[in-house]
């Protein structure tokens, strides 16, 4: 059984993802009239000053029409470092693609950003083991955190499916026809404080039964390497230490739960707080 110094700890990698209270300083950012994001007055003014199709107004910052095709070379020009790749910009997650924005640009315009994980799942005779990644060490964001087997963004017009599907087969040699036999178990929207800006996120998560004889490899060198851990290794480390990425942490405690490594009210509390959609 959980003890309670052990679930105020995962209690509080879940609250770690929800630390933005919005709009708190930041204004609401407009396509038009479609709500897409947050920014910064400051960043805003940076904005205006770049190209037309940019109004400032006291509560609010909307983009016409004019703007919308030229966001990436509006983010380029205020300042910001991109990633080449395009994201795409929706008022929902499920509305209309309004632009394309690129990923290193999101967190200063507070655009929500769509990501994938998948829990790699090995069901052997002593139990049920996760295969577990460390992100490599130049990594720019969360460099040496531990991190799924798979996980990453998903890039303008993709499915979340379709981007596990690309990410499997650049981060871990997953086979496309194994890989796609991943099933949709929970998603996850957060809205966080971080050293890039405001992470707005919507997180897709993924179960994959993976044979025993398996073995993933680095491809792209996103990943240092991998280790298959048992369940039990995988609480112990949630419990004791921050050494998994921020948002792995929830979705691993999703999994602890269906799993049935916590149970009766421990595991209800945990239930509540999941930012679950």
């Amino acid at each position: 059984m959980a003890s309670d110094a052990q679930i105020a700890k995962l209690l509080s990698h879940i609250a770690a993802c929800q630390t933005a209270v919005l709009p708190g300083r930041r204004l609401p950012l407009y396509a038009g009239a479609h709500h897409i994001g947050y920014v910064e007055p400051d960043f805003a003014r940076k904005l205006a000053g770049h190209g037309p199709g940019v109004k400032i107004e006291p509560a609010r910052v909307t983009l016409d029409e004019a703007a919308l095709p030229r966001l990436n070379a509006l983010a380029a020009a205020a300042g910001l470092s991109l990633r080449a790749e395009d994201f795409d910009v929706r008022a929902t997650p499920d509305g209309p693609c309004l632009a394309v924005l690129d990923r290193g640009a999101l967190p200063s315009f507070g655009v929500i950003g769509v990501g994938v994980h998948l829990n790699g799942l090995v069901r052997r005779a002593d139990g049920t083991h996760l295969w577990v990644g460390r992100r490599a060490a130049d990594k720019k964001l969360d460099p040496g955190k531990l991190d799924h087997l798979v996980a990453g963004g998903v890039p303008a017009g993709y499915t979340p499916k379709a981007a596990l599907l690309k990410e499997a087969g650049e981060e871990a040699g997953l086979a496309p026809d194994l890989a796609g036999q991943a099933r949709h178990v929970a998603s996850f929207r957060y809205d966080m404080e971080r050293c890039e800006g405001l992470r707005r996120d919507l997180v897709y998560a993924y179960d994959l039964e993976l044979p025993e004889d398996f073995m993933p490899h680095p491809v792209d060198g996103e990943v240092e390497g991998f280790e298959l851990w048992p369940l039990p290794r995988v609480f112990e480390t949630l419990v004791s230490t921050d050494m998994f990425k921020f948002n792995v942490a929830l979705v691993l405690v999703d999994l602890l739960l269906r799993e049935g490594l916590i149970e009766g009210k421990a595991a209800a509390r945990l239930r509540a707080a999941l930012p679950v959609v």
